[in-house]
């Protein structure tokens, strides 16, 4: 039985390198040889882990590398590193329906996405589960709840939901209210229902939509901290997509980049980490004055637009993306060689076969210096001498580039436009 596990989850492996999307075990085989961006994001790790609660500022770096450098590869690695030092951490990948221009959407993915060093299951229902009540992690959060909401942090209806969810026990009430902490709507009706019981009163008006989810990321980042784990690492990837927004809907990505990396008003303290993963390029085809230019244009869309208060921040995304990406270091053939040699092992666990070996070349060019094109190929030569042993296979590989080309079908609300939580 355990050898029949085994081979499943080496085939699982081989499969999700084929498809170039590694997966867990294949991470863990392979190993991730990017000294510089390891370094730096254990540094960044040290940091949150030494803060106290409601302490500082959020942190993060960008990762910049071509198609099949191995960007995604390193998030997988860094989600390991996170979750063995004591952080909560989620993978959101920048699509259609998480558009990094819009908080909320993003935040609901993190949260969705959530994994805990120690638990399987729903975040916020975890976070509730798990927490010590008597430590001093969680009455420093506590006290930061109270007073982040006195001095306008926070709107009211945060402490509120957590002394209802503390004392009241209501399961079906606080289900709602860890759904609200995760990013949907709750009635402040419910809230101060829950507080008569408690035989408490709360004055508060509903709080505007468009102001919760930077609330409430900042909310999620202090409570875990009380649940007693080191923080929370969001791992932002492929923000190349951003190149396909509108104008406007770039500069708002610009500024909310800024933010999640505590480079912006409103960022979530220093409990938050977040690794965002860019191809290289992305800079001189979309910032920079020989591609779209949004280095002059961004900004002066923000001003024209209700996004104005955002014109800071979107320049700090833009300088971050033009001068502060890690790149990522083309394999030598030590990495290639060893690569190689760990691939061939976890093929012949999969398939119940020994795999030859197959001469690895550090060298190339364009898609051939990549380690996803040299796994791939030496997958697919595997492939046909298992079953054609006498075929002499050749792989022949074509080079990816984004268009960067704006996509209509983006346009679209983001929630921003409603106005309160219903009373």
């Amino acid at each position: 039985m355990v050898r029949d596990e085994r081979k499943l989850t080496a085939r699982r492996a081989v499969e999700a390198l084929r498809n170039g999307v590694p997966n867990r075990a294949a991470v863990e085989r392979l190993g991730c040889r990017q000294p510089k961006a390891e370094a730096a994001f254990a540094e960044l790790l040290a940091r949150a882990g030494d803060t106290q609660v409601g302490a500082g500022r959020a942190q993060g770096m960008l990762v910049s590398g071509d198609f099949g450098a191995g960007k995604s590869h390193l998030l997988v690695h860094l989600e390991r590193l996170a979750l063995s030092r004591g952080f909560v951490c989620s993978t959101v990948a920048v699509s259609k329906e998480t558009p990094l221009y819009d908080l909320g959407k993003v935040y609901a993915s993190a949260v969705d996405n959530a994994r805990m060093p120690d638990r399987r299951g729903r975040l916020f229902e975890e976070l509730g589960v798990g927490a010590d009540r008597d430590s001093a992690h969680f009455a420093a959060f506590l006290e930061w709840v109270e007073t982040a909401a006195s001095n306008g942090v926070l709107h009211d209806i945060f402490p509120a939901g957590v002394a209802v969810y503390e004392s009241a026990r209501d399961p079906e009430l606080n289900a709602r209210i860890e759904s609200f902490w995760a990013g949907d709507r709750i009635r402040v009706s419910e809230i101060k229902r829950g507080l008569r019981v408690l035989g408490q009163r709360r004055v508060f008006r509903a709080p505007r939509v468009a102001e919760l989810p930077p609330q409430r990321l900042r909310f999620a980042v202090e409570l875990m901290r009380g649940a007693g784990y080191k923080g929370w690492v969001v791992l932002l990837d492929e923000l190349e997509l951003v190149g396909s927004y509108s104008l406007l809907q770039r500069g708002r990505s610009y500024a909310e980049l800024a933010r999640w990396l505590g480079q912006a008003a409103g960022d979530a303290g220093a409990g938050l980490i977040a690794v965002g993963t860019v191809t290289g390029d992305f800079a001189t085809a979309i910032i920079g004055p020989d591609g779209k230019n949004d280095r002059e244009g961004a900004g002066r869309r923000l001003a024209d637009s209700r996004y104005a208060d955002r014109v800071r921040g979107a320049e700090a995304g833009m300088r971050l993306l033009e001068r502060k990406c890690v790149r990522l270091s083309a394999p030598t053939a030590d990495d290639v060689h060893d690569a190689l040699e760990t691939l061939r092992q976890l093929y012949g666990e999969a398939y119940g076969w020994e795999a030859p070996r197959l001469e690895a070349r550090a060298r190339g060019v364009g898609i051939q210096a990549r380690m996803r094109y040299k796994v791939r190929a030496a997958i697919n030569a595997w492939d046909l001498l298992r079953i054609y042993p006498d075929s002499r296979p050749e792989t022949v590989g074509g080079e990816f580039r984004h268009a960067y080309r704006e996509d209509t079908d983006l346009e679209g609300g983001s929630g921003e436009d409603a106005e309160h939580v219903e009373e």
